[in-house]
């Protein structure tokens, strides 16, 4: 089995007129914290094994969540100072018991085939895979650019750039020995830093494209947004809005 790592160790400051103290994975959707999102959808998709990277009032996630939650075996990564990303999934690495692992942000959702997502990422072989949607029309997210062989060319450029565009969606496959090679106690980005510097050196990346967008919280406004498309989203992960061709 794949073991899956949540990233929600941030602070969440863009969103603390709507969290208050709370860490930006506990932020309330539909009468839930919106970790319980993601961990129905891992259920859903046959995940078992979840190693949270928590920081920031990691204690409140911990608390509520425990050990053990909607059949998910839980683990726990505990910065003392904020790592990044990058830095965070470096601390995490010693508690993954698979050869790679899934990776996925704590502050946004996609409706997508994780485990389709992870089939096709091992039968291609690659160092990793970044799960990616159709480009709109938002300035504040990360690109990739994707060949017509489905390998991502850049990360992050915003104009004139060859091969088709998508928006990076936070979910991605990855190597636990390239996780390893990642600087221990360092603060640095997966997005920003690691995954260009990684197709710099060589590493093989795939992207896996599916239909729908990227739902985030990481502003007041795309928390209001997500209010809107996830609160319909049963225990089962269906969205029920007939009327919402999001997700």
């Amino acid at each position: 089995m794949i073991d899956a790592v949540l990233l929600c160790g941030g602070a969440g400051l863009r969103l603390r007129s709507v969290t208050g103290d709370a860490p930006k994975a506990m932020a309330n959707i539909g009468g839930r914290p919106f970790l319980e999102l993601l961990f129905k959808q891992l259920a859903r998709h046959g995940f078992q094994r979840v190693i949270l990277a928590v920081g920031f009032q990691k204690s409140v996630i911990r608390s509520y969540f425990g050990e053990r939650a909607f059949d998910l075996s839980l683990q726990y990564s505990e910065e003392t100072i904020p790592l990044g990303t990058g830095g965070a999934l470096r601390k995490a690495v010693d508690l993954i018991e698979s050869d790679s692992a899934l990776i996925m942000n704590g502050d946004s959702y996609t409706n997508a085939d994780l485990s389709g997502f992870a089939v096709d990422y091992l039968d291609a072989g690659v160092d990793a895979s970044v799960l990616s949607v159709p480009a709109d029309q938002r300035s504040d997210c990360g690109l990739v650019s994707v060949g017509q062989n489905g390998n991502v060319i850049r990360f992050r450029e915003k104009q004139h750039l060859s091969g088709a565009q998508y928006i990076n969606a936070g979910i991605y496959m990855v190597l636990r020995s390239l996780l390893r090679e990642i600087p221990a106690g360092l603060k640095l980005s997966l997005e920003e830093e690691l995954f260009p510097q990684w197709l710099a050196n060589g590493k093989h990346i795939k992207a896996f494209v599916v239909p729908g967008r990227c739902i985030d919280i990481g502003t007041p406004e795309r928390y209001q947004v997500a209010q809107d498309v996830l609160a319909s989203v049963e225990t089962d992960g269906i969205a029920i809005r007939s009327n919402d061709q999001s997700l």
